[in-house]
């Protein structure tokens, strides 16, 4: 079984009372689906079922290498690098988001 070989650029332990939405697509008017957080630097970015991709976006601009979803009961990670799914101990807590713009458009929320 593969692991992870970037767990050391984990520096968000403790995930966001709230966010807003996907910076990006906040900041441009664009709509995401699903949300992500990077565990370098809590940036928050839509997922890659989102038109613009922007947390996909943020690694190749950064080499942040692991996401963390945000969605309400989803615990698992996923590092672009080695490309693997994981849960990992020790970050905690529950991110309040807002509703997905595209769900309710597709009748999904």
């Amino acid at each position: 079984m593969s692991e992870c070989t970037h767990l050391d650029h984990v520096k968000v332990t403790h995930l966001p009372a709230s966010t807003k939405g996907c910076e990006e697509c906040l900041a441009t008017g664009g709509e995401w689906l699903h949300l992500r957080l990077c565990l370098e630097c809590g940036h928050v970015g839509c997922c890659d079922d989102s038109p613009n991709k922007h947390a996909t976006a943020h690694f190749h601009a950064t080499g942040h290498p692991i996401i963390r979803s945000i969605e309400p009961g989803e615990t698992w990670s996923w590092c672009y690098v080695d490309e693997l799914a994981m849960r990992l101990d020790g970050v905690e807590g529950e991110t309040q988001i807002p509703p997905s713009p595209l769900a309710r458009k597709w009748g999904m929320g």
